[in-house]
């Protein structure tokens, strides 16, 4: 039962801190494009590089 007494406080602490981490995120922008990261994977550029100087005959 006295464990009570350390684990009550502690939880609420790491409640406080993750709520802090979230705000902190949504302020920050971190939610803001949840659909683009995403997409950029399966969009490859599957075009080949040209050539930058082309062969002399």
């Amino acid at each position: 039962m006295d464990i009570l007494l350390l684990l009550i406080p502690l939880s609420l602490v790491i409640v406080g801190l993750i709520a802090w981490i979230m705000l902190w995120a949504a302020k920050n922008g971190q939610f803001d494009d949840l659909e683009g990261p995403a997409h950029s994977v399966i969009m490859d550029d599957d075009t080949p590089p040209k050539p930058d100087d082309p062969a002399k005959p």
